[in-house]
């Protein structure tokens, strides 16, 4: 079992990589509807995971993540040719809860 710290380390690394996936300008992205909900909720799926494996716990890796994704949503209001969409921040934290819930310690 590997350090919690490395499963936190990935995890910030991950959000730098979200942030500069976030930064593309909207005709860079090439995402299109509704594809685009999929590929919210498979990254922040990811997120929670590693999240969770380095919190050890399932709600607060969710927490994190989900508010990780409003703050990404708020930075893309800003991005040229990109918007703040509410159903994206829901797939983010949909897939945020799947990813924490998968990366639980599992008993038996």
């Amino acid at each position: 079992m590997r350090p919690r710290g490395v499963y936190l380390g990935g995890a910030l690394l991950y959000m730098a990589l979200l942030y500069l996936l976030s930064d593309r300008p909207g005709s860079a992205v090439g995402i299109p509807a509704p594809w685009d909900k999929l590929v919210h909720a498979l990254a922040y799926a990811g997120l929670g995971w590693l999240l969770g494996r380095g919190t050890g716990r399932a709600g607060w890796a969710w927490g994190i993540a989900a508010a990780y994704g409003v703050l990404d949503e708020l930075h893309q209001a800003q991005v040229p040719g990109r918007e703040a969409d509410p159903w994206d921040w829901v797939a983010d934290a949909l897939g945020a809860a799947v990813g924490a819930w998968w990366a639980r310690p599992r008993r038996g």
